[in-house]
């Protein structure tokens, strides 16, 4: 796979699994009333949630590529104003001013951590959605399994490792509170990446 490909990739994995939301109020639920181990096991299974669409996303897609006639050009141009979508909306929640918190308090086991973990990915379409999108403007058709591995592991252990750092880390409350308050910045650059990718894919299928 082309480094240049896949590093952008990368950098839109990284930039989404940093960008504060639920999956992170969970990780730091499980990290500070459960302890790092149970955080980190929450880490664990929200990075094999995001590895399970990504295979599917990947199998599906490349399925689809070798069986469809024009299938790809179709599918990167929906994916592409999907992806616009989302930067955008992205983009314009910046200027909402509503805060919605979640304050509810809750009893934790120890067993809680990973299945919470996994099915904050699992039971949220939005991220099934969003990895389907996201990989139709890289898997190609009849990719090797090699380039799909790399696509796959790529996804799941940056989501991974991101979340078991903040398990680890986790004890820092600055750490967390910078985290949170240069959200919004976060989220502005995703959004603006997704557009520009969206962009550039449906030039080159045009």
């Amino acid at each position: 796979m082309d480094l240049t490909l896949w590093s952008q990739l990368a950098l839109i994995c990284i930039l989404g699994a940093v960008s504060p939301g639920p999956s992170l109020a969970v990780i730091l639920k499980h990290s500070i009333k459960g302890g790092r181990f149970q955080g980190f096991l929450a880490g664990i299974g929200h990075g094999l949630g995001m590895t399970f669409y990504a295979l599917i996303a990947v199998i599906g897609l490349v399925t689809f590529f070798e069986k469809i006639p024009y299938f790809l050009p179709i599918t990167q141009i929906i994916g592409s104003l999907f992806l616009i979508f989302l930067g955008t909306k992205m983009i314009i929640s910046l200027f909402d001013i509503k805060n919605s918190k979640n304050n509810k308090e809750e009893k934790i086991s120890q067993k809680q951590g990973f299945l919470e973990g996994f099915l904050i990915v699992f039971l949220n379409p939005k991220i099934a959605a969003w990895t389907f999108a996201l990989f139709s403007q890289f898997v190609k058709p009849y990719a090797a399994i090699s380039e799909q591995i790399i696509l796959i592991s790529t996804v799941g252990g940056i989501d991974a490792f991101w979340y078991c750092l903040v398990a680890t880390i986790s004890s820092s409350k600055m750490i967390v509170s910078r985290l949170k308050n240069y959200g919004n910045v976060i989220d502005l650059t995703i959004g603006v990446i997704l557009i520009l990718l969206a962009l550039r894919m449906i030039v080159e299928v045009i």
